[in-house]
């Protein structure tokens, strides 16, 4: 199974993001990006708007409930915070644009590290550890384009705050049609309270 872990932005916000990203792709260019899924995910179908706390990659099936449960603990330990989309940026010159974080970042970080250390523990090889950017990817792009026209749209932007109070073990069925600019799907594996609740 392709995993990883993630925070995702309750509905309302992913509808205030939608519209962010409405004015986004009429910046003059906007066709030539690929713009990420915008309904809802999971609970609404097809969008892949997520924070990614850990990428794990292709995880052996006998590593799954391992993972899970260290990643229970991990949720456990690390008390709900506050989080909000602020603002943007990019990855790569300009081959990936994304909404930023605001909030309380330092225990989004924390939770990130966990999940990392959770995979590490289960067995789940990893890539080198790099710090967590809390980001939330809306568009790619195969060559860099410049950015600075997304980035000014996106300066302004501010969502309502929401609690994280979960984490989220997601499942990544890569597109297998051959449809340019199909997007992966996603799947909710498994779903761990944050706190002593957890």
């Amino acid at each position: 199974m392709r995993l990883f872990a993630a925070v995702l932005p309750p509905d309302d916000v992913v509808r205030e993001l939608a519209g962010e990203v409405a004015r986004l792709r009429e910046v003059p260019g906007a066709d030539g990006m690929r713009w990420t899924g915008q309904a809802g995910w999971p609970r609404g179908g097809a969008a892949d708007w997520h924070f990614t706390l850990a990428f794990y990659g292709e995880v052996d099936d006998g590593l799954v409930p391992e993972l899970t449960a260290r990643l229970a603990r991990a949720a456990s330990r690390t008390e709900p915070f506050e989080l909000a989309l602020r603002g943007g940026g990019q990855f790569g010159h300009g081959k990936a644009l994304w909404a930023g974080a605001d909030g309380d970042l330092r225990t989004m970080r924390l939770l990130a590290e966990r999940s990392e250390a959770a995979a590490r523990k289960a067995g789940v090889a990893m890539d080198e550890h790099r710090r967590y950017k809390a980001h939330l990817t809306v568009a790619r792009s195969r060559d860099g384009v410049d950015v600075r026209p997304y980035l000014a749209v996106l300066e302004d932007f501010r969502s309502r705050a929401w609690t994280v109070d979960e984490l989220v073990l997601v499942r990544s069925h890569l597109p297998r049609s051959g449809i340019p600019g199909e997007q992966p799907r996603y799947e909710a594996v498994a779903r761990r309270a944050l706190g002593a609740a957890g």
